[in-house]
């Protein structure tokens, strides 16, 4: 069976000679959207007669959302709203990308735009500047099914030379990492860096620090941008959080502070906040992958450094701790802490909305935030 998708066959180069055509003042506008999976993303894209300077130069645009998993085809018109802008790495400049929330006929949000909801709590905590930086992990797979650069039958060698792995027999598909990486970069992404993993064809990229709604919307487009990559390269970036059982699985670990952590004396702000969130790790486990935790049971099973979905711990420098306080915090005093329990296909928005509820709004707050659903 092929590895590769037949369209990463066309000719790359021809691309080049038509990219290189002058367009006058208009300008291609791609938006993308996440679709009622809430876990892939759509795009189309259109033209303005000119370079919009800011979001409130992108008009609000339509799809049929009856083709997306949104609604009924008696009544599938979608509105999707700009709300982020980006350099667009593969039409080039002047040419954007936008990232839109989506919204039914009546305006309210539809029900995977927990972006709206999440923007409500991270405007009601902006006091505390609270910064977060999350690492996405993906595995490669070809269109055959399989894990990108595996043996056709049977397994590659075990776990061990892959991690941080250079050469041939360890780094499966660094091409497609490194262009994403520029493409990052172009964009305007907040991209940190960038690593393979632990399992074959398995990598990582982080982005942040990104303060409050920003982590949700620099996320969603960078893997967006891996997607289009991969599209070029004929390959497939899955987010299933444990592709195989007795491998690594795939997370999105997520570092959290806020001003008051970052301070000198600041890790007892960062104890204060693991309290918190032990006494809410049930709620948070729900929201933590694409299934309401049932991924998570997959994966977090306390084995392969992660802590047992049906427990809560934290330490300093132990990775199979649901919460990992870096052994440099643990020095200084003040800094962050690493909660390590989000799966590679969660909703960036679910998962900065409920540690910010948690950790920094009051009782009554959070019952008002329980009332409209996590």
């Amino acid at each position: 069976m092929e590895t590769l998708s037949i369209s990463s066959r066309l000719d790359k180069s021809m691309r080049q000679q038509y990219l290189s055509l002058p367009q006058g003042e208009k300008c291609m506008v791609t938006y993308v959207w996440i679709d009622g999976t809430g876990r892939e993303l759509r795009s189309k894209t259109r033209t303005l007669d000119s370079e919009p300077k800011d979001i409130g130069d992108i008009p609000v645009w339509n799809f049929d959302g009856s083709s997306t998993y949104q609604s009924s085809g008696s009544n599938s018109d979608m509105n999707i709203v700009p709300v982020c802008m980006f350099r667009d790495p593969f039409s080039l400049d002047p040419n954007k990308l936008v990232l839109c929330e989506v919204f039914n006929f009546d305006h309210s949000p539809a029900q995977t735009n927990h972006r709206n909801s999440c923007n409500r709590v991270m405007e009601k905590v902006k006091e505390h500047c609270i910064w977060f930086g999350m690492e996405q992990e993906y595995t490669l797979y070809g269109v055959d099914e399989r894990p990108f650069g595996w043996p056709a039958n049977g397994y590659p060698a075990p776990q061990g030379p892959y991690y941080c792995g250079v050469g041939a027999n360890c780094a499966y598909g660094r091409d497609v990492v490194e262009c994403h990486y520029k493409a990052c970069l172009y964009a305007g992404i907040k991209i940190y860096g960038s690593n393979a993993e632990v399992m074959p064809s398995q990598w990582e990229f982080q982005v942040g620090p990104c303060e409050g709604i920003e982590m949700g919307d620099q996320l969603w487009i960078s893997r967006y941008l891996l997607d289009r990559v991969c599209e070029d390269f004929g390959v497939i970036a899955s987010m299933d959080p444990k592709p195989l059982k007795d491998w690594n699985g795939a997370g999105c670990h997520t570092n959290v502070s806020t001003k008051q952590m970052r301070e000198e004396g600041g890790r007892h702000e960062i104890d204060r906040a693991i309290e918190k969130l032990r006494k809410k790790h049930s709620v948070h486990i729900r929201v933590y992958d694409a299934s309401a935790g049932r991924d998570n049971e997959r994966r977090l099973t306390g084995l392969h450094e992660t802590s047992s979905i049906h427990d809560f711990s934290s330490a300093v420098a132990n990775r199979g701790c649901s919460i990992r306080i870096p052994r440099q915090v643990g020095e200084d005093n003040c800094g962050y802490f690493e909660d390590r329990r989000p799966a590679s296909n969660c909703d960036p928005y679910l998962v900065t909305k409920a540690i910010a509820r948690t950790c920094l709004l009051n009782s009554e707050e959070e019952e008002d935030e329980e009332e409209e659903g996590v």
